[in-house]
């Protein structure tokens, strides 16, 4: 005898039609129900690609895309967007009785998910052996076809030429203002899930070239030297747009508990005309602590003309001649160097890292 099929109201047909995508349930299962042209289809309510609610996404002709990172799926077969259709998610048999939308939960087709390669970001992080490296950062704005000094890039130049000189350290500087990157769209506001170690913005755009200081920060540097001015009492705004967009390797930590610095240090230099240098230092000291890094005794210089100095000339020139100012940073470079080393030496690289401070009970998300 043929089993009965096992049909489930989900609600009002004329409700479902007017919203056009919306979420409903079968048990603890999440459904995306769309309505186009008077026509129905209900598909699974999870996107293949991070888990993503399907329901709460929005129309693109037939096709569901995702609100967390723009995945397409048909939504009555469930097929993905063309070129990818064998990324597709369970489509349910849907029928209008007596006004009810109802669905066939027995016979769902099948999910499929589509090999994707990894990510390259996405490797495991192991420390080739060699020298110590050292990543300066630098954060400055400018136009870099017209390029002008800066009192921050003169002096994490000179760290950095001491680090490869005098310490036999391999370097690399990354000047911010020379990588086309995208800003934070936002996607941990969306859900703490939808912000992905790699970023979801740079799995779904190769030309960001966030990528090198991802790379550089996680797979490949020791040593951390950034540097920024003060702008209106604060780090410069290429700076936050960094930082925003490494809220991703600290949100590993909140999700995951996976811990993607180990056994690095980061150290700053910070210059500007006008005071706030403790309070830009403690700022990225605690930002850089929450991605994981170590800090060296004393880990900032800074130069400041003060509030009442808005002489810029001559804060130029006191930057360029002050031997004092080049050997604090040659000594900064050298204690972060120092630290590097001695954590490559005998810290373990320790599979797991117990949460620390706000972070120390499993967050409810």
């Amino acid at each position: 005898m043929a089993k009965e099929a096992d049909w489930r109201d989900l609600g009002a047909a004329e409700q479902f039609r007017a919203a056009g995508l919306s979420e409903a349930a079968l048990g603890r299962q999440k459904l995306a129900v769309s309505c186009r042209d008077g026509q129905f289809g209900v598909v699974a309510g999870t996107c293949n690609h991070a888990g993503g609610p399907l329901g709460q996404g929005r129309l693109e002709g037939d096709y569901i895309v995702c609100p967390w990172h723009n995945w397409k799926f048909h939504r009555a077969t469930g097929l993905g967007e063309p070129g990818f259709e064998d990324d597709r998610i369970p489509a349910y048999e849907l029928r209008v009785r007596e006004g009810r939308l109802e669905v066939r939960a027995d016979n769902p087709s099948a999910r499929n998910r589509k090999p994707h390669p990894p990510h390259p970001l996405a490797r495991k992080i192991e420390r080739a052996p060699g020298a110590v490296r050292v990543a300066g950062i630098s954060t400055t704005n400018m136009d870099e076809a017209n390029p002008r000094y800066s009192t921050s890039d003169a002096l994490l130049e000179g760290a950095l030429g001491h680090a490869r000189d005098a310490l036999e350290c391999d370097t690399k500087l990354i000047r911010l203002s020379a990588l086309e990157f995208r800003h934070c769209e936002g996607y941990y506001s969306k859900s703490a899930h939808a912000c992905t170690w790699p970023c979801s913005i740079t799995q779904m755009d190769d030309k960001d070239q966030m990528t090198e200081v991802y790379e550089a920060l996680v797979h490949w540097a020791d040593v951390a030297l950034v540097a920024t001015p003060i702008r209106w009492g604060a780090a410069s705004s290429l700076y936050f747009k960094m930082a925003e967009r490494l809220n991703c390797v600290q949100n590993q930590v909140t999700i995951r508990d996976n811990v993607l610095i180990r056994r690095k240090v980061a150290a700053f230099i910070i210059t500007g005309g006008q005071d706030n240098v403790q309070g830009v230092a403690g700022a990225m000291l605690c930002f850089f602590g929450e991605l994981g890094f170590h800090f060296p005794q004393f880990p900032f210089i800074a130069h400041s003309r003060g509030w009442t100095a808005e002489d810029m000339e001559r804060n130029i020139l006191e930057v360029k001649t002050s031997r004092e100012l080049r050997e604090g940073a040659q000594q900064l470079a050298a204690r972060a160097v120092e630290l590097a080393r001695t954590l490559i030496a005998s810290a373990p690289m320790l599979e797991h890292t117990p949460r620390g401070g706000r972070k120390a009970h499993r967050l409810e998300i």
